[in-house]
């Protein structure tokens, strides 16, 4: 059994996703994870973590933002900005917008297709999503390795998503399992 095409850009999973206490928890985190561990494991060593990170000095309505959400800059969520798991070997591009399509990822996957698994559906998975399809890059987001904010943001994300056809393919762990 080989291994699926292009990259797997893995967004996002992050303890500040997981952890119930934090305003950004997405309810099924850990549901996700046995999923993500299989196609991390699929991809071998074409595989890239993002991580969101706070800038010390946020500018723009960044600064609004934050202002509104000190939670994030306080001492205590930095350890929730981690990796919920070890990224080993494989590169981590740290980001501080929504979007993670930006130039160390596209770098690192170059035409694609990419593989788009993580947090949250309706925020940062989204974000990262339609700028790489703008780019023409193929991206194939698994519906049931992300996870959204609630179930109907992570829904309607996913019907949402499948209106940009043939540029996103929305499919599953186990159809990308069997592409490999």
């Amino acid at each position: 059994m080989g291994s699926p095409s292009g990259w797997l850009v893995v967004v996002d999973y992050q303890e500040v996703f997981r952890d119930p206490t934090s305003p950004w928890t997405t309810p099924r985190f850990d549901e996700i994870r046995p999923r993500i561990r299989s196609l991390v494991e699929a991809f071998g060593d074409r595989v890239v973590f993002t991580r969101f990170v706070v800038p010390d000095e946020p500018t723009g309505a960044w600064a609004d933002y934050y202002a509104k959400y000190d939670y994030f800059t306080q001492p205590h969520a930095i350890p929730l900005f981690q990796l919920s798991e070890d990224p080993g070997g494989h590169p981590v591009v740290d980001a501080p917008t929504f979007g993670k399509w930006v130039p160390a990822v596209a770098e690192l996957v170059g035409d694609g297709p990419v593989t788009v698994a993580g947090v949250a559906t309706d925020c940062c998975v989204l974000s990262t999503v339609l700028p790489a399809a703008d780019a023409g890059v193929l991206v194939r987001v698994v519906s049931d390795a992300c996870a959204g904010a609630d179930d109907e943001a992570h829904d309607d994300t996913m019907r949402i998503l499948g209106c940009y056809a043939p540029l996103v393919e929305v499919t599953t762990t186990a159809e990308v399992l069997a592409d490999a």
